[in-house]
């Protein structure tokens, strides 16, 4: 059975949609999008004015990840592979790849200011990903358009400081001898990769909060929470509001860091104990020196003394 029939006939089973997200995938190509498998030509490209518009929007995203980008790139380039950093319309907009095969990758459409969006080009690795906002990997035959079963694409999205979808980062191959096992690997590196991505993006958006990793959740890859000096939330990764169930709304409302990293302890407000709290941060920032965290705090040396007898604080030695 040819590529196109393949599709028809399994896109028309609702059952067969129903199992497998990638059929799902190809049903939208066809009825949704009405696509044709056998369509030629390679993926519609923007103008260079809208290149730089698309990449004017995600380069805070892309500026955090050039790093990132570098190393993965050292690790798969040399297996015949491009790096890919797209918007989060499925746009391309840097790639890394040896000068060798950039001509190859530019038959493809795997050059920047093409669209490879699901909408556009049907079950691919960026379009697909960024549909379903799920890393994945779409192997040869998977793809929708006939003209792409050579490619092998491993993606995984990014999502912003706000924890909103922002980019995709993919890893293509036109090789055919890539087995399992090596396609895993360049899976598994691809999401990590957008995960570091996302954390030095995060860290960057909020420079004056402490930056705290849950790691007693399902989903602690990733999970961030930025916390301000009153010790709210002031922000919150896409992983961090998926594990703790976080929104704006409750974000921009105030919520204690207490709530989100230890909710089954209750907590009881106490104001002799919050203060017991500056005065100890005082004294460690100024070495115990009584003098000098008094004037931190703008307290005379006389009231931090009576406060620290109050609250049973020994200075240290």
């Amino acid at each position: 059975m040819h590529h196109a029939d393949r599709i028809r006939a399994v896109a028309s089973d609702p059952s067969a949609c129903a199992r497998s997200a990638l059929f799902a995938s190809w049903a939208r190509s066809l009825s949704r999008y009405k696509l044709d498998p056998l369509q030629p030509g390679p993926p519609r490209q923007l103008s260079e004015r809208e290149l730089r518009d698309a990449r004017s929007v995600v380069e805070p995203v892309l500026s955090a990840g050039a790093a990132t980008l570098d190393r993965l790139y050292a690790a798969v380039g040399g297996g015949g592979c491009c790096v890919l950093f797209t918007d989060r319309n499925g746009v391309p907009v840097d790639r890394r790849s040896a000068c060798g095969d950039a001509d190859q990758f530019h038959d493809w459409g795997l050059q920047m200011g093409a669209i490879w969006s699901e909408e556009s080009e049907g079950t691919n690795g960026i379009g697909t990903c960024l549909a379903e906002a799920r890393p994945l990997t779409i192997h040869r035959d998977q793809h929708f358009y006939a003209r792409n079963i050579g490619l092998t694409c491993a993606v995984a999205p990014v999502y912003d400081h706000r924890g909103q979808l922002a980019a995709a980062l993919d890893v293509s191959s036109c090789r055919d001898d890539l087995t399992e096992d090596v396609v895993r690997l360049i899976s598994s590196a691809v999401l990590e990769a957008a995960r570091k991505i996302e954390a030095r993006h995060f860290t960057r958006a909020f420079p004056g909060a402490r930056i705290v990793l849950i790691t007693d959740t399902d989903c602690s890859n990733g999970a961030l929470l930025a916390i301000g000096d009153d010790d709210l939330v002031v922000g919150a990764t896409h992983a961090a509001r998926h594990a703790c169930g976080l929104t704006d709304a409750m974000i921009g409302r105030g919520i204690p860091a207490q709530s989100v990293l230890a909710p089954q302890q209750e907590e009881h407000e106490d104001l002799e104990r919050a203060e017991r709290g500056v005065l100890q941060r005082a004294l460690a920032r100024c070495g115990g020196n009584v003098s000098a965290a008094a004037k931190t705090l703008g307290i005379s040396r006389a009231t931090l003394h009576r406060k620290l007898h109050r609250t049973k604080i020994t200075r240290p030695v």
